[in-house]
């Protein structure tokens, strides 16, 4: 017997205790981590990195994804990029990912990223941020909701990259 569909996590009425904007955003980071792993978690370690047509890589997604959302926080909380958060910027399009690397640094990154955004109060919001060398302004919403869309974004993307690999085993 097939297991009824789960509602998507925005409609569950979960995270109550959450204000609005950072519920929002959490239920998007809920829904992207299921959307990975029911779209590419059953991808081996090759066609994770599979560059068909020589797009971008799932596993590039997937990284960029887990270290963008770390940069973006870090941007919210009024900080400057480490080295090391350049050097794995740099980093994201490296060969050789294996899944359970991969995986576990986003879920890692998940989970952190949802303390942080939960630790955010609702009278910051408006506060104007900066990005990058440019210093380009935003706010702290600004940047706590580019954290859902540019997320929402990249998942969309590996999952069509993981479909056109998937379809590709069909040829082998």
């Amino acid at each position: 017997m097939d297991k009824p569909k789960q509602l998507e996590p925005w409609l569950r009425g979960t995270l109550n205790d959450v204000p609005p904007l950072q519920r929002a955003i959490l239920h998007a980071l809920e829904h992207a981590k299921e959307d990975l792993e029911r779209w590419c978690g059953d991808l081996s370690d090759e066609e994770l990195n599979a560059r068909p047509c020589d797009i971008a890589p799932v596993a590039f997604h997937i990284r960029h994804i887990a270290r963008s959302m770390d940069r973006l926080l870090t941007y919210a909380e009024g900080i400057a990029l480490s080295s090391e958060q350049i050097a794995q910027m740099k980093s994201e399009l490296d060969p050789g990912a294996t899944r359970e690397d991969i995986l576990s640094e986003l879920n890692q990154t998940i989970d952190v990223s949802a303390a942080r955004i939960r630790s955010f109060s609702p009278e910051t919001l408006a506060e104007t941020r900066t990005v990058g060398r440019q210093q380009m302004p935003t706010t702290v919403a600004g940047l706590l909701i580019h954290v859902a869309d540019h997320t929402q974004r990249h998942v969309g993307q590996a999952i069509t990259t993981a479909r056109v690999v998937k379809a590709m085993r069909c040829r082998g």
